[in-house]
């Protein structure tokens, strides 16, 4: 990104976030952490702030910004050493709500995205499934049309804010012989009759509720169909660019918050008389993760760009997520080494980012699945374009 891109008024917002973050968020992160439960309350306040729509309409309650504002909430949330809120947060805003701005009726706009983006109700996406992973295509939760409701029978696994939220974005074979042809997506509400939450007992994460989902005969209204009748599939396909993309200014800002803690350790820590940070070895490996987190963080930055300008690029964010997840996972596992035995214990928070930066390169496509994408547009000549389906 260029240097010019990032204003005055950017600034100033990324030191009220830094701020409020200070203030309302960073004193509460281990009790969120201990108690596997976020206090509701703080998604209000984001709300207050317009935190919670940065790039949403005014009409809906956002604040029709910029995506660098953005790309600035998604790296200061990622300075609070607790990947479980952080991944609430972005969750709600980047990966859930926009399916209903983008493709929801007015009527479910006024009801879900107004109150989401105020900080009242709590989203979720609901697509994997315990046999499917990462193949949309096989996932078997059925929704078949009866009068006017939707009856949908199946499970999702692993779902964040699937335990506390409110509703979910759900995926479902509306056509289940059509294939991906026949994938829609519902909104389905956390309190509906059949519907069960079991919570996961997770590595990391331990602030975030992820759920797994179950659905028994559960009634959901044809006016909860968000977009098109069997073009779900398409709408997941678009979806996951700003999910990637942010999951990798998430894990890039994880890492920087790793190198910058472990710098002020190494300062204070003293070894055979010495600084940690005045051994060649120590150095030099310090200076190789800045080098990496800077070239990294210039591609990210050239995706965040892109995605400014509203292009559909789907290479570069598998790029720039596949870059940026594997590099976190490598810089967070060297800088705990620099912590010695005091790196394998709870009292530093180097130990929280060790198990939290894993699931960085599973979430939202593994890395194995990123790779692919990258092939087949690389080798294949695939050339995958945005969804064109106009809406009623």
């Amino acid at each position: 990104m260029q240097a010019s891109k990032l204003t005055a008024e950017h600034q100033i917002f990324r030191e009220t976030i830094r701020a409020f973050i200070h203030k309302e968020i960073t004193p509460y992160i281990d009790q969120w952490e201990q108690q596997g439960e976020i206090d509701r309350n703080i998604w209000k306040k984001m709300g207050d702030m317009g935190f919670m729509g940065l790039n949403y309409p005014e009409e809906y309650g956002g604040l029709d910004l910029d995506f660098y504002y953005s790309l600035i909430l998604c790296e200061e949330l990622s300075y609070c050493f607790s990947g479980g809120f952080t991944i609430s947060a972005l969750v709600i805003q980047y990966m859930s709500a926009p399916y209903l701005l983008k493709y929801a009726s007015e009527k479910l706009k006024e009801r879900y995205l107004k109150p989401v983006l105020a900080g009242d109700m709590v989203s979720a996406v609901a697509i994997t499934e315990p046999g499917a992973g990462s193949d949309v295509k096989q996932i078997k939760t059925t929704a078949v049309k009866s009068g006017d409701h939707y009856i949908v029978n199946g499970s999702k696994t692993f779902i964040t804010n699937g335990y506390y939220g409110d509703f979910f974005i759900t995926a479902v074979k509306t056509a289940p012989e059509k294939g991906t042809k026949g994938i829609s997506l519902l909104l389905v509400e956390r309190n509906a009759v059949g519907v069960s939450a079991n919570k996961i007992n997770k590595l990391g994460w331990h602030a975030s509720d992820t759920a797994e989902l179950g659905f028994d005969q559960v009634q959901v209204p044809v006016s909860n169909l968000i977009g098109v009748e069997n073009e779900g599939f398409s709408y997941l396909m678009a979806g996951l660019q700003l999910e990637r993309l942010t999951a990798a200014i998430h894990s890039l800002a994880t890492a920087d918050s790793a190198l910058q803690y472990t710098l002020e350790y190494i300062g204070q820590r003293e070894a055979f008389g010495n600084k940690l940070h005045d051994f060649q070895t120590i150095r030099h490996r310090i200076a190789q993760m800045a080098a990496d987190i800077a070239t990294t963080k210039a591609f990210v930055y050239q995706c965040c760009d892109l995605q400014n300008q509203g292009e559909y690029a789907v290479q570069d964010c598998s790029i720039a997520k596949l870059q940026a997840s594997e590099l976190a996972v490598q810089v967070v596992s060297n800088c705990l080494q620099l912590f010695g035995g005091y790196g394998f214990t709870e009292d530093y928070k180097i130990a929280r980012l060790y198990r939290d930066v894993r699931v960085g390169t599973i979430i939202g496509g593994t890395s194995e699945i990123m790779l692919e994408i990258i092939a087949k547009m690389t080798i294949d000549k695939v050339n995958y374009q945005p969804n064109k389906t106009r809406l009623t």
